[in-house]
């Protein structure tokens, strides 16, 4: 596409109604991205607070979800039989008071389930490189995405702190390159808006 031509569709595109009411919505997407930004670089600082906070959060959810499936037995019509909504109910309850209580216990177990999923998923792809490797070029590197996801998940069964921390870190790199992206959105809406 010609340089001229690249000027005319971008002009027509800012000009669209559309883009416009973006346009003036511009700041809203940079104070999200400074705060999935502070989120972010706060959650490389400090990973395991962050992971212990999410849990504790996570917990706070299924004890509020817990509540009102305990309201619902008491009201209305039910899609599932009293029974399931009971064990639900207190399913619900026991996980959000159990993970409030202790979201140091409820995260440990999450990074053991993490660990034993990465051994299982590096042992499956080991074999996969195995048997495909007189299909395809270059399944070393499968063989060592396997070996990797082993290592580490035995690295995070061995230490759950340390499987801790990379889930903070893991969700802060998340959270800083939203950020960023949010940041130049918002500022190139504004100056489509100005433009």
């Amino acid at each position: 596409m010609s340089t001229s031509q690249n000027t005319t569709v971008r002009a027509a595109v800012a000009g669209s109604p559309l883009v416009q009411e973006l346009a003036r919505s511009w700041w809203l997407l940079v104070i999200y991205g400074l705060i999935a930004v502070a989120f972010g670089l706060f959650a490389l600082f400090r990973p395991a607070a962050v992971t212990l906070s999410l849990t504790w959060l996570f917990g706070f959810m299924a004890l509020v979800e817990g509540i009102f499936a305990v309201i619902a037995l008491f009201t209305g019509k039910h899609a599932l039989s009293k029974g399931w909504q009971v064990v639900y109910a207190l399913a619900s309850l026991a996980l959000g008071v159990l993970t409030i209580a202790n979201p140091v216990a409820t995260a440990g177990v999450l990074v053991m389930f993490l660990a034993a999923w990465l051994i299982v998923g590096g042992v499956y792809r080991l074999v996969f490189a195995i048997r495909v490797r007189k299909q395809i070029s270059g399944e070393w590197l499968v063989a060592l995405s396997g070996v990797l996801a082993i290592v580490i998940g035995l690295l995070f069964a061995m230490s759950p702190v340390v499987g801790l921390a990379a889930v903070g870190l893991w969700i802060g790199i998340g959270a800083l390159l939203y950020g960023l992206v949010q940041l130049f959105a918002g500022f190139k809406l504004r100056s489509l808006k100005a433009g």
